[in-house]
């Protein structure tokens, strides 16, 4: 029996991404933001999570991919990392996941830049691609 992992799956760009469940800690809805001043562009502001204070990363401005129109509002994923809870700003949630490690492949060759340094690797879905996040490497902002 092939082992299986778990995947939280959300929507960006109509590119469809994966983080592993163990790591979210929540999903929620858009929260108002507190700018933070001279932070990394892609680093949308802060949100009061119940007394936690969140860093909101926008993953589209991470990925190099195409801003996000003004009316356009992200969900949160917010996930565990060595440093604490971050916030991932995402276009739609998907499912849960489950995906078996057979279907692993490295990153293909057609992904560029950024993103090609923060996706792990890829699953074959029968009708896409799940490209699964490295979230240690995403949130790490220290060499922008």
């Amino acid at each position: 029996m092939a082992e299986t992992k778990q995947f939280c799956t959300f929507l960006l760009n109509d590119f469809f991404f994966g983080v592993e469940v163990l790591k979210v800690q929540e999903v929620i809805r858009y929260q108002e933001m507190t700018r933070v001043p001279l932070a990394p562009c892609m680093v949308r502001g802060l949100i009061n999570l119940r007394g936690q204070i969140i860093t909101a990363i926008d993953l589209r401005l991470r990925l190099g991919l195409e801003p996000r129109k003004d009316n356009e509002l992200p969900m949160n994923v917010v996930i565990r990392t060595d440093d604490g809870a971050v916030s991932l700003l995402v276009d739609e949630m998907g499912d849960v996941l489950e995906v078996s490690e057979e279907s692993f492949e490295a990153p293909p060759e057609t992904l560029q830049g950024q993103a090609r340094e923060l996706i792990r690797g890829v699953y074959k879905l029968k009708e896409r691609l799940l490209l699964i996040l490295d979230t240690e490497r995403t949130v790490t902002l220290s060499t922008l």
